[in-house]
C-alpha cells in the first residue's frame, strides 16, 4: 500500500503520531529499499542505508504538503536519496580521493585570490597558471567536489538541464541514480567544462565564455553538442 492510498495516515504521521509513523514506514518499505539498493557496494551495510532512508522518508513526511501539487512519492524520493548521499559524502565510504579534495581546496583558494586581485572571475587558464594544474585537472577536481547537478537547477540565464534535455518528470528516475554525473564525466573535456560552469556553478553563457577565454557563440555551440550527448546517454539508460 502506498502513501497515496492512505492520505489520512499520512496526515496523522505529519502531526507526530508515532504509531502512524511506524505504520507508514512499514507500508512504504519497498519504496525506501528501492532507493537504498542504488547505494549498495559503497562500504555501508544495507541495513544502515535503510535506516538513513527511513530518516529521509520521515523528513519527507513532516515536510510534505498536498498543496505542493505533486505526489508524495515524487517529493519523498529526493529526500530519501539525499539523506543517504549526505551520509556517504560526509561520513561514509564514498569519498572523493584525498588528492582530488586537496586540489579542490587549492583551486578554491586560487579562485578567491585571483578574484580579489583581478576584480572578476579568473579564467581557467589563469587558475591553471596559479595552481600549476591543467584546465582539465581543474574541471575534474571541481566536478568531483560538486554535488550532483539538479535537472531543475537554473543557470544565470534561467535555463535548466530539465528543459534542455527535454525531460519533465524523471528527477527521481535519473538524477538520483547519479546517471547524470556519469554522463557528464564522459563528455569531451571542453564540453564537460561548459556543463560544469553552466549547470554546476550556474554561470551565464557570457560569464562562461569569459572564464574559458572563448566567445559566447563558441560556448553556445559546445553547450548544444554537450546537451545532445547527454540526451543520448540518458536515453540509453
Amino acid at each position: 500500500m502506498s502513501v497515496a492510498d492512505t492520505p489520512d495516515l499520512l496526515e496523522e504521521a505529519r502531526n507526530g503520531n508515532n504509531e502512524a509513523c511506524a505504520r507508514i514506514l512499514e507500508e512504504n518499505a519497498g519504496l525506501i529499499w528501492g532507493i537504498v539498493r542504488r547505494y549498495y557496494g559503497r562500504g555501508v551495510e544495507p541495513d544502515d542505508l535503510y535506516q538513513l532512508g527511513c530518516l529521509g522518508f520521515l523528513k519527507a513526511v513532516r515536510g510534505f504538503d498536498p498543496a505542493f501539487g505533486c505526489q508524495f512519492s515524487t517529493y519523498a524520493v529526493p529526500k530519501i536519496a539525499g539523506e543517504i548521499r549526505r551520509f556517504l559524502r560526509d561520513d561514509g565510504a564514498v569519498k572523493v580521493s584525498r588528492g582530488i579534495k586537496e586540489r579542490g581546496g587549492a583551486i578554491r583558494q586560487a579562485r578567491e585570490k585571483l578574484s580579489a586581485q583581478l576584480g572578476r572571475e579568473p579564467t581557467l587558464s589563469e587558475l591553471a597558471g596559479e595552481t600549476g594544474l591543467s584546465p582539465e585537472d581543474i574541471a575534474t577536481a571541481e566536478e568531483a567536489n560538486q554535488p550532483v547537478a539538479s535537472l531543475q537547477m537554473e543557470t544565470g540565464d534561467g535555463l535548466t538541464l530539465e528543459s534542455l534535455l527535454g525531460q519533465e518528470s524523471f528527477e527521481e528516475d535519473v538524477l538520483e541514480r547519479e546517471t547524470l554525473r556519469r554522463a557528464v564525466s564522459a563528455l569531451p573535456d571542453r564540453e564537460r567544462q561548459v556543463v560544469l560552469l553552466r549547470y554546476y556553478r550556474g554561470f551565464t553563457q557570457d560569464r562562461t565564455a569569459r572564464v574559458m577565454g572563448v566567445s559566447q557563440v563558441q560556448i553556445s555551440r559546445m553547450e548544444r553538442r554537450a546537451m545532445e550527448r547527454l540526451r543520448r546517454a540518458l536515453e540509453r539508460e
